[in-house]
């Protein structure tokens, strides 16, 4: 399945281009899947090919709470606790992030309406928030493993006894299924986000403050080995304009696209859509917005994990990751254990070592024409040695 993620700087009409991209894959004859958690007004309904899928996050929150209330029954009774009904449920901050990774679990697990789809476009929320959302599933599940470990549940057997003992039921065994499933769902949704097929476009008025939250994304997300299709600049005005006003702000928006190409090109393409003076309105609006925004057939994802070793020689293996845009500065490292913390800017993740690189010791690291090295050298105590 072809995915389209579709993210930028707030009111940079990200959910405009992405119905325009949705829009553009049923033109082409390919059956596709729109997320948002936004209305279209220009979309029109019925189009051959063409599904929505809303995210409602106050009804995914309070569906998920009053489960959970029924599967703790047994201890909140023991408690004493007064049931929640729906009817008072307000979500809480957090819950359209969660509600989001809940649809598209849907999309990628084969299930429910938003299954069966060859292009699925999801309207993210602004840069900031969408590059939180893209590492959350990986970080959820690096704390449930942290805090529920599954060889914990090797001891189940003692809880009928433990349970008897104490006089009230155990709560370990549900919370531990419970777990599990949690699991199982952000596992689906990290390996969308993973998949070659799957691919970031930004959309951004053209402007100083654009660029550079368009530079600084594009460092997040290659951290987390997400690639970029293209750039779009929204909302660019006609050139050569009579009006000396409009005619200048169209001059300075030119040298910034021109700009972008320059920074951005060969690889990832910069296009653009016109400013209409106003939102879409109708369908032969976004329509025209639509053309160019088709997703090509290619897959121009990542193959798999963006790291790759290199021999540094002498025995020491280089562990690399490409990082454009990266400041040497704003680079932290630090090794803990069986993972490796990294910090590029405001962006953060945590890396578990494969099996030969936990029998090194961190020797060094380095940022060169936009790739990181990080140098490890065997530990002579935990490699075997040579007779």
């Amino acid at each position: 399945m072809r995915t389209v993620l579709v993210t930028g700087p707030g009111g940079a009409g990200r959910t405009t281009v992405a119905a325009a991209t949705a829009l553009a894959a049923a033109r082409a004859g390919r059956r596709t899947l729109l997320i948002s958690a936004a209305a279209v007004p220009a979309l029109p309904a019925g189009i051959e090919g063409l599904s929505c899928a809303r995210v409602d996050s106050a009804a995914h929150f309070r569906d998920e709470l009053l489960e959970l209330q029924d599967r703790a029954s047994g201890v909140l009774d023991l408690l004493g606790a007064n049931r929640l009904d729906g009817e008072e449920l307000t979500e809480l901050p957090g819950s359209a992030q969660l509600a989001l990774l809940h649809t598209l679990r849907r999309a990628a697990g084969g299930d429910g309406p938003e299954a069966g789809h060859e292009v699925l476009v999801v309207d993210l929320p602004p840069l900031a928030e969408a590059l939180a959302l893209l590492a959350l599933p990986g970080q959820l599940r690096r704390y449930l493993r942290r805090l529920l470990p599954a060889e914990r549940q090797a001891a189940r057997a003692l809880r009928p006894v433990l349970a008897q003992l104490a006089g009230v039921p155990m709560p370990a065994q549900w919370l531990y299924e419970t777990a599990a499933r949690k699991d199982a769902e952000l596992a689906a949704v990290e390996a969308l986000f993973e998949d070659d097929a799957t691919t970031v476009r930004l959309v951004a008025e053209p402007g100083q403050a654009a660029g550079e939250a368009l530079r600084s994304a594009r460092t997040g997300l290659a951290l987390h080995g997400l690639r970029v299709d293209s750039v779009v600049a929204s909302r660019v005005l006609p050139r050569h304009s009579s009006d000396p006003w409009c005619a200048d702000l169209a001059a300075r928006q030119e040298k910034c696209v021109d700009h972008w190409r320059q920074e951005w090109a060969p690889e990832v393409p910069v296009r653009e859509t016109a400013h209409l003076g106003r939102e879409p309105r109708t369908a032969e609006e976004l329509v025209q917005l639509a053309e160019g925004c088709a997703p090509d057939d290619r897959a121009p994802g990542h193959a798999g994990d963006p790291w790759w070793t290199e021999d540094a020689g002498d025995g020491v293996i280089a562990w690399c990751l490409p990082l454009p845009g990266a400041v040497k500065e704003d680079l932290k490292l630090v090794r803990r254990g069986d993972e490796l913390f990294l910090t590029a800017g405001p962006f953060h993740r945590i890396v578990r070592l494969e099996s030969a690189l936990r029998r090194c010791t961190v020797s060094g690291a380095a940022l060169t024409d936009g790739v990181l090295r990080v140098r490890f050298t065997p530990d002579p105590a935990l490699w075997p040695r040579t007779p």
